[in-house]
């Protein structure tokens, strides 16, 4: 019987972004051997390799710039927060040039066909208040409470670069009981009651909506 060709187990995964791995244990064909396939398929531009280990069909109109997110870390989830959640959210107007990730893992940077990643770690106790991005598959993000506290949190670390907004444009459904939530949450005294300050900031700034109850 003739085997099937690797390009119909990558079709077999019903997914734009696969990875070497997912192929092998499909095909029951060694990596090495499915890492030769899948860059013979890239040379002859089927599919396009996004980073080490990761690929996707070229062209496929299912592949959105974050779709990579779930196969960068492996061994630890990863989710999209700070400055990029609050962009996707609508909060923030500018495009980020470069997508930022809350992990618990350690913090790096990544450079990938779809762009350029910075993950930062953050305390294990405070991975959480993350979902899958319009309720499906994809990519998980921060609620945009949490990836306001996100920022905050890290600036306490990363004063640089986490400490300033661009224009704030928060929507109604936006919740102040739910940021107080994520701040209580914050696993560090010294760093809640940073926090706590920056909060106080951006509301004498009139950069926070803290009149709504909710």
């Amino acid at each position: 019987m003739r085997r099937k060709s690797i390009l119909s187990y990558v079709r077999e995964t019903g997914k734009p972004v696969f990875t070497t791995r997912e192929i092998s244990v499909l095909s029951a064909r060694s990596v090495s051997a499915v890492t030769q396939a899948l860059n013979s398929l890239a040379k002859d531009e089927v599919i396009v390799k996004m980073h080490r280990g990761i690929w996707a069909e070229k062209n496929s109109a299912a592949i959105s710039p974050y779709a990579i997110v779930p196969y960068l870390f492996p061994r630890n989830r990863a989710y999209i927060s700070f400055v990029s959640a609050l962009h996707i959210h609508g909060i923030v107007e500018q495009i980020p040039q470069i997508t930022a990730l809350a992990s618990t893992a350690h913090s790096r940077t990544i450079r990938t066909r779809s762009g350029v990643f910075e993950a930062h770690r953050i305390a294990p106790a405070f991975f959480d208040g993350f979902s899958w991005h319009n309720g499906g598959g994809g990519f998980l993000i921060a609620d945009p409470e949490k990836a306001l506290i996100d920022c905050l949190y890290l600036s306490a670390y990363k004063k640089k670069y986490f400490g300033h907004f661009p224009e704030l444009s928060f929507p109604a459904a936006f919740s102040i009981k739910k940021v107080n939530f994520w701040v209580s949450r914050i696993p560090s005294p010294n760093t809640r009651t940073y926090v706590k300050k920056q909060l106080d900031r951006l509301r004498k700034r009139g950069r926070l909506p803290f009149s709504r109850s909710k």
